[in-house]
């Protein structure tokens, strides 16, 4: 990692824990229902329904608890599952105090990298700050506030075990609802290369590299619902920080028009914390 991806990465994440200072229902399974029979299998290959689904809609949300304090960030975006391309808009809570009004951050979403504008004091207004996202701790499944909607899915690769708990209704849509845990590691060595790294960025930074999970599948084998559990350490304060990351996904075969900044827009100084 090069000095100015170290002071960035540790910006933002510095921004997202000094702001420290929702599961789903189900029904009861059916014994007779077909997608029951092997879930560890089915949720493996979820990242592939994606892609052929093209893109989506997506809203996201992360909670963040430490020291009995808890907030919660939220997303709203799209996301090109074919080119691995989404963007996001991301809105940080107000400070413990409730005095500063954070202006939402604008995040594009690429194999192996995190762009942001509007992240960073002291950083112009027009431009973008990049970090390759697996000189990340956590491989920018934590640190931008949001998880990549395609690594949520690509995370299910690594599952070890799951259970078919039964089927629901989500937003008007009938899904099955699967609850598990998957490994970090080995859905690296499953996944596509930009999300490799970052998973196995994750897989040694991550207090462990299990992770539970709930999923909700629609009758396409389309994720429509994922909450994973993230553990990590404090590098501040002892003790870990417990990350619950949502994701909701809708409006599949939505356009996306992502174009990724060009390096002269792309900020090169340093970022600091705020």
């Amino acid at each position: 990692m090069t000095e100015r991806q170290h002071r960035v990465g540790g910006a933002i994440a510095a921004g997202v824990i000094v702001c420290l200072g929702a599961g789903g229902c189900s029904g009861g399974a059916s014994a007779d229902d077909s997608h029951a029979s092997d879930p560890v299998e089915l949720l493996r290959h979820t990242a592939d329904t994606l892609v052929t689904a093209g893109s989506s809609r997506a809203t996201t949300s992360m909670e963040m608890a430490t020291g009995g304090t808890r907030v919660t960030i939220r997303g709203e975006g799209v996301y090109d599952y074919t080119r691995r391309l989404g963007r996001l808009t991301v809105t940080l809570p107000q400070d413990p105090a409730g005095t500063t009004e954070h202006r939402p951050i604008t995040e594009l979403l690429a194999p192996g990298a995190l762009f942001m504008k509007n992240r960073g004091a002291g950083v112009p207004a027009d431009k973008w700050v990049r970090v390759d996202t697996a000189d990340l701790s956590d491989g920018n499944l934590v640190t931008g506030g949001a998880t990549d909607p395609y690594a949520a899915a690509a995370l299910l690769r690594g599952t070890r075990t799951a259970t078919y708990v039964g089927r629901t209704e989500l937003a008007g849509t009938h899904v099955r609802h699967y609850r598990g845990t998957a490994d970090l590691a080995l859905a690296a060595k499953g996944a596509s290369p930009g999300v490799r790294e970052s998973l196995a960025a994750a897989a040694k930074g991550f207090a462990t590299a299990e992770v539970p999970f709930d999923v909700y599948l629609d009758d396409q084998g389309r994720v429509r619902k994922i909450r994973h559990r993230f553990s990590f350490v404090n590098g501040g304060q002892k003790g870990t920080v417990a990350v619950a990351s949502t994701t909701l996904l809708y409006g599949f075969g939505a356009p996306v028009d992502v174009r990724l900044p060009a390096s002269k827009d792309i900020y090169a100084g340093k970022v600091s914390e705020r």
